[in-house]
């Protein structure tokens, strides 16, 4: 937003309603589903047992299906671009918004940087160390070579194009990558129903529900992925009343397809195989399909198809919250342009385009670092959304709400427990914390990026056009028609 009031972008534009119901379920679902469950399978295993790794994706998706119904709602009622970032705006205020927005916009353009790391990485086990070729330089222990560097970055171009040039082609690799992927694993699953053995499965649970909790806290990183919906709205072509429903289609899906895959692995696998593996999954695709390398191969290929399917749907959805966040004032006018004719939020597209492309320069370990860090901000923006959510319940009772949430008291109350719990893993004293200084220094410098860019912005901000913001986009009622020519300070 200008200074002069004026528009800080054509208000004349708006974006295509180009995506179907099987869209948005592809964009969904492949993002949940993405690769770790080609290298973690035999973590989750070993830490908790076949049937309590299974019990803990069960929990996680509950957890996941209680916020996916709030999205859900409130989707319905604001099909606008920016998802969690109009909810919180009209729920908790312009504050609340930009942490809620920001906070989230962390976690999606860390699994955008991630998978442009994975990426490479994956190629490793495909190929074998042999294909390392050019070394560089070594960060945090790890060796960085000029084809792994090459292959992550030029990568993260190619996907990075294929949004700019339209949502709707993006969609499509999302679906035929997609497809894919459930292909090798309803193999995988076929194979084991043939050449499996339920002896296998003992242990069914390893250290009890200490097991069980230690797994589900690794559920919503993997289970983020429904809300790239939400942040889309504006390019959905069905009816927003049928969004709920689709939300929880995804998430059970997700829910399967985790159960599945351990499942199948833990009946190919004897307890001892799973331990002296290193890719479990893989490992068990091979010994059901008489040890077969090419089998093998075949499903780290559609593990390398997850990596797509996370790397595109984050990327479409994180460029539709800076957008919305630039639209509000909130981060600088240039964000807010969209392509003439591709109708795509160009300039956000290629920002987090180049943040990917230049994440391999840092090495392996940002798997990590960006996996842990992106999912805290993810826990705290489902959290505030949750809590918009109870609010406008409240403060806008009879607000049109196309798909509404029965028992929305006992919901919202369960879902801000369930975050708010997930948030406390990544706190100083839980296995699961933060590390010092990789982790906290992503979190800490994000947030002091965010200051500097919401103190600025607020310098700038013109009364009358962010009045008109939130009368036109956010659907808050003008009533201070008597100060718009007062600029925020």
């Amino acid at each position: 937003m200008s200074t002069d009031g004026s528009s800080a972008g054509n208000s004349s534009e708006n974006f295509e309603r180009v995506l179907s119901k099987k869209d948005i379920i592809a964009l969904a679902f492949g993002a949940m589903i993405g690769w770790g469950w080609v290298v973690l399978t035999g973590e989750w295993i070993k830490t908790a047992g076949s049937l309590g790794a299974i019990l803990a994706f069960v929990l996680g998706g509950v957890m996941i299906l209680f916020v996916g119904l709030i999205y859900a709602e409130l989707t319905s009622a604001m099909p606008k671009c920016g998802g969690g970032h109009v909810f919180s705006y009209r729920g908790l205020g312009r504050n609340a918004s930009f942490v809620c927005s920001w906070a989230m916009i962390l976690g999606y353009v860390s699994v955008v940087a991630f998978e442009a790391v994975a990426f490479p990485s994956v190629l490793e086990y495909l190929f074998s160390n042999s294909y390392l070729k050019g070394y560089l330089y070594t960060v945090a222990g790890y060796d960085v070579y000029a084809n792994w560097l090459i292959i992550g970055s030029v990568s993260s171009i190619i996907i990075t194009i294929v949004n700019y040039f339209a949502v709707k082609p993006a969609a499509f690799l999302q679906g035929v990558v997609t497809f894919m992927i459930a292909c090798v694993g309803i193999l995988l699953f076929g194979g084991s129903l043939v050449n499996g053995n339920v002896a296998n499965l003992n242990p069914t649970f390893t250290s009890g529900m200490k097991g069980v909790i230690g797994v589900a806290v690794m559920t919503p990183f993997m289970y983020v992925g429904f809300d790239v919906i939400p942040q889309a709205a504006e390019e959905i072509n069905i009816p927003f009343k049928k969004i709920g429903g689709i939300i929880a289609l995804s998430v059970l899906m997700a829910v399967v397809w985790y159960g599945v895959i351990i499942y199948s692995s833990s009946v190919a696998l004897t307890p001892t195989e799973v331990v002296g593996s290193n890719m479990v999954a893989a490992d068990a695709m091979k010994k059901m399909f008489n040890g077969s390398n090419i089998a093998a191969k075949i499903l780290i290929i559609a593990g390398i198809g997850g990596i797509i399917t996370s790397w595109n749907s984050f990327l479409m959805g994180g460029s539709r919250a800076i957008y919305a966040m630039a639209k509000s004032g909130m981060l600088p006018a240039f964000l807010t342009k969209l392509h003439p004719k591709y109708k795509t939020p160009t300039n956000a597209i290629i920002l987090i385009g180049a943040i990917s492309t230049f994440a391999p320069l840092l090495g392996k370990n940002m798997l990590i670092w960006l996996s842990n860090a992106g999912g805290c901000g993810i826990v705290i923006a489902y959290a505030i959304v949750v809590l918009a959510f109870m609010k406008l319940r409240k403060k806008e009772p009879n607000m049109e709400r196309p798909y509404k949430v029965k028992n929305y008291k006992v919901v919202g109350i369960v879902g801000l427990a369930l975050t708010v719990g997930m948030f406390l893993m990544y706190m100083p004293g839980f296995p699961s914390c933060l590390s010092w200084p990789y982790e906290w220094a992503i979190i800490l410098g994000w947030t002091a990026l965010g200051a500097v860019f919401y103190i600025t912005a607020n310098r700038k901000v013109n009364r009358v056009e962010l009045t008109k913001y939130e009368h036109e986009m956010i659907g808050i009622p003008d009533y201070s028609k008597d100060v718009r020519q007062k600029t925020i300070v």
